[in-house]
C-alpha cells in the first residue's frame, strides 16, 4: 500500500482491491457476537460469515470495493474495525447514508463511484485520489464527485472527534478515549 501526501489535504491511496456485491448488511460485516469486544478483537471477525478468513488476508492499504446499498442494516460501527485492519478506503456504487457518515466520522475515506464493481477485479492494484476525485485501475479511470472540503478536513484529522479536538470544541483526550476503548 502506498499513501501519498504531498501537501495538506492531498490523499492518494494505492492498494489491492477487495470486491463485494450489492446490499452488504452491517450485520454481515460485524457479527452480533463481536459487539461487546474491544476493537482489536472485534476486528478479527469482519466479514466473518460472508467471507471467512478475510481478516487473515487483508493487508494495510487494501481498498474495499462494493456495489449498491453497501452498509445497509443496523448501523454497526464497522469503520473503526476496518481502520484497525488497515483498510485504506471504501469505494461503492452506493452507500447507506448512515454507514457513509460512520466511515467519514471514523476517518475512513468512502467515495461513491457508479459502475466501479463491474470494472474492478478483486486483487487488482488500484489508486484512489481524493484530490483529483478519481479512481484508476490500470488504464481505466473512474471520476467521482469531489468530496466537500469539510469532509476532507474530517478525513485529514483522522475523524470527526479528532477534528473537533483540533478545532477546540472538545478537550484533547476525548478523541483518544473512544479509539482505544470499547464502543457502545
Amino acid at each position: 500500500m502506498t499513501t501519498t501526501r504531498t501537501r495538506q489535504g492531498q490523499r492518494r491511496y494505492t492498494g489491492r482491491a477487495w470486491v463485494f456485491g450489492d446490499s452488504i448488511n452491517t450485520d454481515a460485516m460485524y457479527p452480533g457476537f463481536a459487539m461487546k469486544m474491544d476493537i482489536p478483537e472485534a476486528a478479527q471477525h469482519v466479514f466473518y460469515d460472508l467471507r471467512p478468513g478475510w481478516v487473515s488476508d487483508v493487508r494495510p492499504g487494501d481498498i474495499v470495493i462494493a456495489g449498491r446499498n453497501f452498509g445497509i442494516g443496523s448501523s454497526r460501527p464497522v469503520a473503526a474495525l476496518m481502520r484497525h485492519l488497515g483498510v485504506a478506503a471504501l469505494v461503492a456504487e452506493e452507500f447507506n447514508s448512515l454507514f457513509l457518515r460512520n466511515a467519514i466520522n471514523n476517518g475512513l475515506p468512502a467515495v461513491t463511484v457508479p459502475g466501479v464493481r463491474q470494472c474492478v477485479t478483486e486483487g487488482d492494484t488500484i489508486t484512489l485520489d481524493l484530490d483529483d476525485s478519481c479512481l484508476t485501475d490500470g488504464q481505466v479511470r473512474f471520476d467521482f464527485a469531489p468530496l466537500p472540503a469539510f469532509v476532507l478536513d474530517i478525513l485529514d484529522a483522522g475523524g470527526l472527534l479528532p477534528r473537533l479536538v483540533a478545532d477546540g470544541y472538545l478537550p484533547g483526550q476525548a478523541a483518544g478515549t473512544r479509539a482505544a476503548g470499547r464502543h457502545a
